[in-house]
């Protein structure tokens, strides 16, 4: 498909949005009454948004974050297991809140005991949060688990989201950036909120490569009007992962990143492709260069049945499943 025909084909992307399955934000928050679990902050919604930026500092959505690309082979590399390559794609699948026993987690979000993956899945990509950041997956450590005695390959994803003014408040000068502009302070919220995933993934005892950094509408922790702002967050989640030693890529789909954050690329990191309810054929497609969501290569293709989400590995990258995946029994 051209640029203008993905384009063209707006409509049924917006349809995945509604239909990715554990990635994706659910629409109907679950019953108020049902316990909460591992609520430690509580993150604000959209209608607390700090002000947009004035000064020009994060309005430009087209700007680069600079050698991520680069950063990210190079620590892939670094961090690269032994494991049996494979000529052909491998099944796997990713799980995270949804998944815990049913009323877990923050109110706008109460887990649903949705089913964990078929037997054919050989890795698993786990959520370390309860949807928005700064809060955890409240099953993540059953979930790591479930997936050790199976000895599976596992991995890790976090989705990203924009702070209320609390919270922007909190940590505007809490990071490697300058706190006296709101695009610094933006990015110190996404590198705290890296750092809070990945005190819960080794709290948890998930051990992975690389982070996957889930970029989506958020449901009721609605995303700024202001993309190159969203950009700043998500860039600052980035660099958080990278100087603690993680590879990173993004998971997302071609509307949805510029949905939120415009043109602007993390210099071409690889790419987890969503598909939405649709075929393991056509998640293999996704994996084309016509489904490029910012520049990066294809590493996953993902699709939804059967209230499961199943991913399968693009073509050739099976061969080294080591730079993406830990094995666990090994």
């Amino acid at each position: 498909m051209s640029a203008g025909g993905r384009r063209a084909a707006s409509a049924l992307a917006l349809a995945v949005l509604l239909s990715l399955g554990a990635c994706a934000e659910e629409e109907t928050p679950q019953p108020e009454s049902a316990p909460t679990t591992g609520e430690t902050e509580k993150p604000g919604k959209g209608k607390d948004k700090p002000g947009l930026p004035t000064d020009g500092d994060a309005t430009d959505p087209g700007a680069n974050a600079s050698n991520l690309a680069d950063v990210a082979e190079d620590l892939a590399n670094q961090n690269r297991g032994t494991i049996e390559p494979r000529n052909e794609p491998v099944q796997g699948a990713d799980i995270s809140w949804p998944q815990c026993p049913k009323g877990m987690g923050i109110p706008e979000k109460r887990s649903q005991g949705l089913p964990m993956p078929v037997d054919e899945a050989e890795f698993v990509i786990m959520g370390l949060t309860n949807g928005p950041g700064f809060t955890p997956n409240p099953c993540l450590a059953d979930q790591v688990a479930w997936v050790e005695e199976r000895e599976l390959m596992a991995a890790a994803y976090a989705v990203s989201s924009y702070p209320d003014a609390a919270t922007l408040k909190r940590y505007e000068w809490d990071g490697p950036y300058s706190g006296a502009t709101l695009k610094g302070q933006l990015r110190n919220v996404g590198y705290q909120q890296a750092r809070y995933n990945l005190d819960t993934m080794t709290q948890a005892g998930l051990q992975t490569p690389v982070v996957w950094i889930d970029v989506e509408p958020v449901a009721f922790f609605e995303w700024s009007s202001n993309k190159a702002a969203n950009a700043a967050v998500v860039e600052g989640a980035a660099r958080a992962y990278t100087d603690a030693g993680y590879a990173i890529g993004i998971y997302s789909t071609p509307y949805l990143w510029e949905t939120v954050v415009g043109d602007f690329s993390l210099d071409g990191v690889p790419e987890w492709r969503a598909a939405g309810q649709t075929s393991r054929e056509e998640a293999l497609n996704r994996c084309g260069e016509d489904w490029s969501i910012q520049g990066g290569q294809a590493i996953l293709g993902q699709w939804v049945a059967d209230n499961r989400d199943h991913n399968v590995t693009c073509p050739g990258i099976a061969l080294d499943l080591g730079l993406w995946f830990h094995q666990y029994g090994s």
